[in-house]
């Protein structure tokens, strides 16, 4: 399994000298499987980047998973290439528990007046599976999902195959129990010895004095559930859109300090576009 990123910065995209290392485009993460199978987590604006490289290649069947419906995690669907495209056959699966209302999600995307062309008009083969918290098999990978807790309802997911295992958990915030979302300890289990963790580390102790209830996580909690967890490698996820490339690093710097303090082989990195890791 091979896990990509195209996008890792949080709520808007940004871009400018001071975000060249990490990247400015919001949540997109490729995973393609030992089967050559393509796996699609969230649309954000990193997928207009991966749909150029996708059109080049030979790959034509793309599963599309999408956490939740917020905008910096669906504002790249319009510009992927592939849904222009009739040879392209793409599965979008996602948190809503019908095809209709995932579908109506995804079209949200593309209507007027915010748009010129509608879902209706494209081109590729697009089927819907709303699947809501079930889980399911993609070809080689089994897919695990979680409830996310965030401040809409939405899902994390957790890919496994042969024996290796990616969890993803974007929007996940650690320090509050929403409606919608689980206990910590719940989410200590599902990421339970996963070779690689993503998750939300939008927020410092101190913006989340402010910050409390916006669905994000303060990335020492983060580094304690990967800890807390048994996880192999930590990838902090979800940079805050005023996070600059050097404060990233002190945060990375940081939560490596912790992890050798307390002789964990934990590995932690924060995630930049391009970042790429191999199970």
């Amino acid at each position: 399994m091979l896990v990509r990123c195209w996008g890792s910065r949080g709520s808007i995209p940004v871009s400018g000298k001071e975000h060249v290392k990490y990247g400015g485009d919001t949540a997109c993460v490729e995973v393609l499987t030992d089967t050559n199978e393509l796996i699609i987590l969230d649309a954000g604006t990193g997928i207009r980047a991966l749909g150029k490289r996708i059109v080049e290649g030979n790959i034509r069947k793309i599963n599309l998973l999408l956490t939740h419906a917020h905008w910096d995690h669906l504002s790249g669907f319009p510009f992927f290439k592939p849904i222009y495209r009739k040879d392209f056959e793409i599965k979008v699966y996602g948190p809503e528990p019908t095809q209709h209302s995932l579908k109506r999600i995804i079209s949200k995307t593309m209507s007027a007046p915010y748009f010129p062309v509608e879902l209706e008009d494209i081109s590729a083969k697009i089927k819907f599976l709303g699947m809501g918290h079930k889980n399911y098999s993609i070809n080689s990978v089994k897919v695990t999902t979680v409830p996310l807790n965030h401040t809409h309802p939405g899902v994390g997911y957790r890919l496994e195959e042969d024996g290796k295992s990616f969890v993803f958990l974007t929007d996940n915030e650690l320090g509050h129990r929403h409606t919608t979302g689980l206990d910590y300890e719940d989410y200590v289990r599902f990421v339970e010895g996963a070779d690689l963790l993503f998750h939300d580390a939008e927020y410092s102790r101190k913006e989340y004095r402010a910050t409390k209830g916006w669905g994000h996580s303060v990335y020492l909690d983060t580094l304690r559930l990967a800890m807390d967890a048994g996880v192999k490698a930590l990838g902090l996820f979800h940079h805050n859109q005023d996070r600059t490339d050097r404060s990233v690093e002190k945060i990375e710097k940081e939560c490596r300090g912790i992890i050798s303090k307390k002789g964990s082989r934990l590995k932690c990195f924060a995630v930049a576009t391009g970042t790429k890791v191999r199970l």
